[in-house]
């Protein structure tokens, strides 16, 4: 996995799978209850701590799903400093609906976006302000057992295989494995673009070995970078300007598991710093003056800021950034591929699903 492990996690790791499983029991006998509710829902989700790629994933059902229905997409807004239920506009502030919910707001302003650490109460709201709402998507959602949802999508990282990992704190695991059972579709993400059918069959046969499920790939695709601070971002790519050969690069990243946007970025510009923060990062001015002082190290003629586009949406909110740092400052739009095919049947069986499933606009 990568990581050395201290054995004093283990057993604190052992009565956490015991509990976990316990709860599993719970909803599994029917003790506790799961709320289902008309409206169809997509639930995209993972069992380990750390970055799957989640967000790219949920963009991706919006674009496939959005000009044929009337989506919400309903997120927790990690470490937001607001409470209950929120709607997320274009205009909202990260520290109140949480990056990832505006970062879809502002992409697709034309979509419902909202926050509620209880997705039951949320979905609820969702449907009473919205009641010509087709479908859900509820973005990290599969732990949640308190709402059954419709569909689930299961995301883990290529890197860190599920079947190799433990039980938290000894692991990255939130519960046990078997679980996979709840999904309807397993997303191997931060796949390999060259990754080999035999590479595909061998992981697809060790997760069919814990539960039987239809298995398909992902990889992050990046774009040119885009101006942060442009007033068209669509206008303002990297694309039609020097070439990267020729500029060197500040990195920074605040989000978990960013070795693929690292490796993309370091091999766009001949002359790179990485400067890594925690995920969900709230930037400073401290962090502002470290930025700069790591681009005033460069030695190429041309000096720029690279991010992650999660971490643009907290950087832009920053006030009275330096002009010599925001005309530098870039962001990398990433959207989802299948590199070893499949996206078609994908797509159907998303498309089926909401449309076998559609909604009755006259039952609440």
């Amino acid at each position: 996995m990568g990581k050395k492990r201290s054995f004093l996690l283990y057993p604190p790791a052992l009565v956490y799978g015991l509990v976990t499983a316990f709860r599993n029991y719970l909803y599994d006998s029917g003790f506790l209850t799961s709320r289902e509710f008309s409206i169809p829902v997509i639930c995209t989700g993972n069992i380990t701590v750390g970055g799957t790629g989640k967000t790219p994933h949920v963009e991706y059902l919006i674009e496939l799903l959005g000009k044929e229905y009337r989506l919400a997409v309903l997120s927790r807004g990690y470490k937001r400093k607001s409470t209950g239920f929120r709607i997320v506009s274009p205009g909202s502030n990260a520290s109140e609906s949480g990056d990832e919910p505006l970062q879809i707001s502002r992409k697709f302003p034309g979509i419902i976006v909202a926050v509620d650490g209880d997705r039951v109460n949320g979905i609820s709201n969702l449907v009473r302000k919205y009641p010509g709402l087709d479908l859900i998507i509820m973005d990290d959602g599969f732990q949640h057992r308190r709402m059954k949802p419709g569909f689930s999508i299961l995301l883990s990282d290529y890197g860190r295989p599920m079947y190799e990992d433990q039980m938290l704190p000894y692991g990255n695991l939130r519960e046990s494995i078997k679980n996979i059972r709840r999904s309807d579709i397993v997303v191997i993400t931060k796949s390999p673009k060259d990754i080999s059918r035999e590479e595909t069959q061998k992981i697809t046969r060790r997760l069919n070995e814990v539960h039987k499920k239809k298995v398909y790939f992902t990889s992050l695709s990046y774009n040119h970078p885009v101006k942060l601070f442009g007033s068209i971002p669509e206008k303002n790519s990297f694309a039609g300007e020097t070439g990267p050969e020729k500029a060197g690069a500040v990195i920074i990243t605040g989000i978990a598991s960013p070795e693929s946007f690292i490796r993309f970025a370091e091999n766009m510009f001949p002359e790179t710093i990485h400067l890594d923060f925690p995920d969900h990062h709230i930037y400073t001015w401290k962090d502002i003056r470290k930025i700069d002082r790591a681009r005033n190290s460069l030695k190429s003629h041309r000096r720029l800021v690279i991010t992650t586009e999660k971490d643009s949406v907290r950087l832009r909110e920053l006030p009275d950034i330096p002009d010599h740092i925001r005309e530098s400052l870039y962001y990398i739009p990433v959207r989802v591929c299948f590199p070893a095919g499949g996206k078609d049947e994908f797509d159907k069986i998303i498309l089926d699903y909401a449309g076998e499933n559609k909604r009755d606009h006259g039952i609440s």
